[in-house]
């Protein structure tokens, strides 16, 4: 799978809602009625970060929930991306970009949403094909405003950004031409996950997929 071609399956992913919930799971037994409640909701796509141990058990229960589409995120090694694959991943996602990850990525045939700061590494990895690329840590590096600068010089580049994002900041960003969604974590707080009130979470997803700009 090229670059181009994972770009174009990171584009079809990043359209089916304008967010994609960024998780973190501590407990696996979590992972089936999370990824069931944010499917209620109208969220498909589901990326889990791979920053604790119940990571990838968490991918493979919820690669098992009918409409789920489940990725892996903060992949940062080839082994990872192998793990990833192996429990049952159909995306992985990045914060950065490096060679040995974007050989893995191609190895495993797992389409990558690679990360980028700057206007040379958005360079890079359009250059390489990535045209659908991570906008990472969006708020701390200029949010908004620096979505629209990046826009007038590479307007054939499309975003997700993620990071610090709130549900009453996405529709900033979903209102620029250059942002196709948008990553976040508000839409399944911890407290709900250990209370395991998912229909909480439901709710907060249904109120992610109807956001406009």
């Amino acid at each position: 799978m090229t670059p181009s071609e994972q770009s174009q399956h990171a584009l079809a992913l990043c359209q089916r809602a304008p967010v994609i919930p960024v998780l973190v799971i501590e407990d696996a037994a979590h992972a089936r009625p999370l990824a069931e409640a944010l499917v209620a909701g109208g969220l498909p796509a589901l990326e889990v970060t791979l920053r604790t141990d119940a990571a990838l058990d968490a991918i493979a229960a919820m690669a098992a929930v009918e409409g789920a589409i489940v990725g892996a995120g903060t992949v940062l090694s080839p082994a990872q991306m192998a793990a990833a694959k192996e429990a049952g991943a159909r995306f992985a996602v990045s914060p950065g970009a490096t060679p040995a990850l974007i050989d893995a990525s191609r190895l495993h045939a797992l389409p990558l949403l690679p990360g980028a700061q700057t206007c040379s590494e958005v360079m890079t990895l359009l250059e390489q094909g990535y045209s659908v690329q991570k906008f990472f840590p969006a708020e701390a590096i200029g949010g908004v405003a620096a979505l629209k600068s990046i826009a007038g010089p590479l307007p054939q580049v499309t975003f997700c950004p993620t990071g610090g994002i709130s549900v009453a900041r996405a529709p900033d960003y979903l209102a620029l031409p250059n942002v196709v969604c948008v990553g976040g974590s508000w839409v399944a707080p911890k407290d709900a996950m250990v209370r395991g009130d998912w229909q909480a979470i439901t709710d907060l997803a249904g109120a992610a997929a109807a956001l406009t700009a």
